[in-house]
């Protein structure tokens, strides 16, 4: 299973939560879009533990399994149809997750999320 995490599942991994464990024990590819990354480094940065975090973070990144995913030319091709869709339902959600769907539609991975504004892409594969 190859999957792509989003901000809120890396701090339920990090913060120790059993499921998010377990998922990312279970899973053979752990892909980090870039945009989490930013957002969990920004978050660091506003708290009072931003070292330690920071250091958590960098032993996460340097596992085997785990590989950060940034966007290309093709990417913005997904996000252009993810935009288009949501805009035409009516149902915008935040720009950092529509690069996100849109990485895992060009990657052919599973989000893994606690978002439920996700459910506004049906074509999004998603682990509960």
């Amino acid at each position: 299973m190859r999957i792509l995490v989003d901000t809120n599942r890396y701090c339920d991994f990090a913060a120790g939560v059993p499921e998010a464990v377990e998922r990312f024990a279970q899973t053979d590819e752990i892909h980090l879009p870039f945009v989490t990354l930013a957002e969990l480094r920004a978050g660091f940065l506003c708290g009072t533990l931003a070292r330690k975090n920071e250091r958590t973070l960098v032993q996460f990144l340097n596992r085997p399994r785990v590989r950060l995913v940034f966007a290309d030319e093709n990417t913005t091709h997904h996000f252009a149809r993810v935009f288009a869709q949501l805009r035409s339902q009516g149902t915008p959600i935040p720009t950092n997750d529509m690069w996100i769907a849109a990485l895992v539609l060009q990657h052919d991975l599973l989000l893994y999320s606690r978002d439920t504004h996700y459910d506004h892409l049906p074509q999004l594969p998603r682990l509960d």
